[in-house]
């Protein structure tokens, strides 16, 4: 009980100074990681219990921000006006995967590939929460923070399926039913996305036809988005197929669909979604950081800082190559790629489904990486959004040219 307590007065207590720690380098997951591996090693908080209820409010939380994220993009203005993000998407993702697989078959040699291509997937995504004061630092010129939020929203979910890929190979390659689990792979990658288009277009419509008769206001919209986020994950799963592929997608088809006219897909992620994001990271902290810590190997620090300073950072630079992003900003995405709550959670879905001997050290490494990545891009988010700043003050590449605003709002402050 007086863990409980403590963690609702430290909550308290950073929602009172939030605005002013932007501009430190103090963020939020830094925070409530901490208190959890402290609450934890203390005895304040049952490891084992943490661990029971991470997996739940993760997965709620993932879920709901998948979708919400999803909803906020304007996928016709994404493809004409925005080349940054759809590059770093379309190009970086892809190569980030394709070089850390590198990197890892050195570092790892006794591991099969298709794992080694895992944990590179599962590597890839990016949560800018962790460097929070980069999104919404008025130093940094709009459009390098708009192509940060667009990326780290959308990157988790495309990312997906190709996690969901290599987990079944590498189930394949360790077990006798090889086969059983690439048809359950197919059907995860592909009834997803088909459940999660037919939901979220319909759901969308429907919300169009009560706006326009006056049968709803905006405070039921938003139950009825949270609750259309929930039907496109449970359908996919009753059904065989993935549920936050079918999340990511619904939130798309919904957000295609209703293009701004709900309010609430945008000030949930400012409030509650930003709640939901604090308590999953202050249970990571409490059930799975102090083992994480205790397995680190050699190995796993160096994939993980390779990870951070050299995969990343390349495949952004190649990635941009071609367009009119300056070396400075091509370096400033490069750096800014946290790892966050979908690479934890990622981990976590795939361990169950692959053997033991590779899924405990996922786990670890992708642990491990959340929490290093959250004091790396923690302690430096401020600091470099300022110098970048002042050298990008003027830059054309930088500068406001575009009129349409991808996500309908200059910030979001979760993934963005």
């Amino acid at each position: 009980m007086m863990g409980f307590l403590i963690v609702c007065m430290v909550t308290v207590a950073y929602a009172m100074i939030a605005q002013r720690l932007t501009t430190s380098v103090l963020t939020a997951p830094m925070v409530f990681i901490f208190v959890g591996v402290v609450l934890s090693m203390t005895g304040l908080l049952s490891e084992h219990d943490m661990e029971v209820l991470l997996h739940p409010v993760a997965e709620i939380a993932l879920v709901i921000l998948l979708f919400l994220d999803a909803a906020q993009t304007d996928l016709a203005a994404l493809r004409k006006r925005h080349v940054w993000p759809v590059r770093m998407l379309l190009i970086g993702l892809p190569a980030s995967i394709a070089i850390g697989s590198l990197v890892g078959a050195v570092l790892l040699p006794a591991w099969p590939f298709a794992a080694i291509a895992l944990i590179s997937a599962i590597l890839a995504p990016t949560d800018a929460a962790l460097g929070q004061a980069v999104v919404t630092n008025p130093n940094v010129p709009m459009r390098p923070r708009r192509a940060l939020t667009v990326e780290s929203g959308l990157n988790d979910g495309l990312a997906l399926p190709l996690i969901l890929f290599f987990a079944s190979l590498t189930a394949a390659e360790s077990t006798a039913d090889g086969g059983e689990w690439l048809v359950f792979g197919a059907k995860q990658i592909l009834l997803g996305p088909l459940v999660g288009a037919l939901l979220g277009g319909v759901g969308g419509w429907i919300l169009l036809r009560a706006k326009a008769h006056g049968t709803t206001s905006e405070i039921y919209e938003g139950v009825g988005a949270l609750a259309l986020a929930g039907a496109a994950y449970l359908a996919a799963v009753q059904v065989g197929g993935n549920g936050f592929i079918s999340a990511f997608v619904a939130g798309l088809a919904f957000g295609s669909v209703v293009k701004g006219a709900c309010k609430f897909v945008f000030e949930f992620t400012e409030s509650e979604g930003q709640l939901l994001t604090w308590a999953a990271f202050l249970l990571l902290g409490a059930a799975l950081v102090p083992e994480a810590i205790a397995h680190l190997t050699w190995q796993m620090l160096a994939l993980i800082l390779l990870s951070l300073f050299v995969v990343r950072p390349l495949a952004i630079w190649l990635s941009l190559l071609g367009t009119d992003a300056a070396p400075i900003t091509r370096l400033f995405f490069g750096w800014f790629g946290p790892r966050g709550l979908a690479t934890a959670l990622f981990a976590l879905l795939v361990v169950e489904q692959i053997s033991h001997e590779f899924g405990a050290q996922m786990l670890h490494i992708a642990v491990n990486a959340v929490w290093i990545s959250a004091l790396l891009h923690g302690i430096s988010a401020a600091p470099a959004a300022k110098w970048y700043g002042s050298k990008t003050a003027g830059m054309g590449d930088c500068a406001e040219t575009q009129k349409v605003d991808v996500t309908a709002k200059p910030v979001i402050t979760r993934h963005d």
